[in-house]
């Protein structure tokens, strides 16, 4: 008896543990785009059954929460689909910001001494070992912008940005799916600016932020122009690979 007590407990470890891996892969599933169940059951390898059981518990620690999916043709018969997409919560669990009141606390104390340009002094000197390093990632990559943004998603990811780019109809965009000071830079956005200034040198073109997860978007996101575009009126808005719904916006590349 004390055996068969001893191995269904076995057992019953042995499956949470496989439960608590299989969700891990849902959240770093999730913390890259919002998903369906079957968009994550094919990843996984799991029937919607099994994935379900999955995102159910998730939903009920609030972990995830679902919205709705946009489609732009007609609706079928059914429910319409749902996408699931990662709190807030969830978010800090998996990139922990242990230092992020310090870091807020000392500059909120640069600025009330120095004022607001001794900040972005301080984002640009902080971020300029990450410009080096990733400008020697960048070595090979030719000099077309949208080349040289891929070169940078990869180096950028290794930096933890778990970053990608894609060429849209305007260009391309360089999106970041992790931001290791968003909570600062929250309160600070000059930390934000240094760091597309950074990666408008290392494209070598003007770029511009269309989302950030300091301000609450699901993705940090940057805009590259396609070689010779002129401005023009934004096209409509749509949704894009970065999981974020946002406009494709054409402007002057640097000359």
């Amino acid at each position: 008896m004390k055996n068969e007590v001893l191995a269904s407990s076995g057992a019953g470890a042995s499956a949470a543990a496989s439960d608590g891996r299989t969700r891990d892969r849902v959240a770093q599933l999730l913390q890259r785009d919002p998903a369906t169940a079957a968009e994550l059951g094919a990843q996984l390898g799991l029937s919607p059954a099994a994935i379900r059981k999955h995102l159910d518990a998730m939903l009920a620690e609030h972990l995830v929460e679902t919205r709705e999916v946009r489609r732009t043709g007609p609706r079928g018969r059914g429910r319409p689909a749902k996408a699931y997409v990662l709190t807030a919560a969830a978010r800090d669990d998996l990139n922990p910001h242990h230092y992020d009141n310090i870091a807020a606390a000392a500059l909120r104390w640069i600025a009330q001494h120095n004022g607001p340009e001794a900040v972005s002094a301080f984002a640009a000197a902080q971020i300029q070992a990450l410009e080096d390093r990733c400008r020697s990632a960048l070595h090979e990559a030719g000099t077309e912008p949208i080349a040289r943004a891929e070169a940078l998603a990869d180096a950028l990811t290794a930096e933890g940005y778990a970053a990608s780019a894609t060429t849209i109809a305007s260009g391309g965009q360089l999106c970041q799916h992790h931001c290791p000071v968003a909570h600062v830079a929250a309160e600070f956005p000059q930390l934000c600016d240094a760091e597309t200034e950074v990666i408008s040198r290392l494209i070598g073109t003007h770029v511009q932020r269309l989302a950030t997860i300091a301000h609450g978007d699901g993705v940090c996101t940057t805009h590259i122009p396609a070689r010779g575009a002129h401005p023009t009126t934004p096209p409509a808005a749509h949704q894009t690979d970065c999981g974020s719904l946002i406009a494709e916006i054409t402007v002057r590349t640097d000359t």
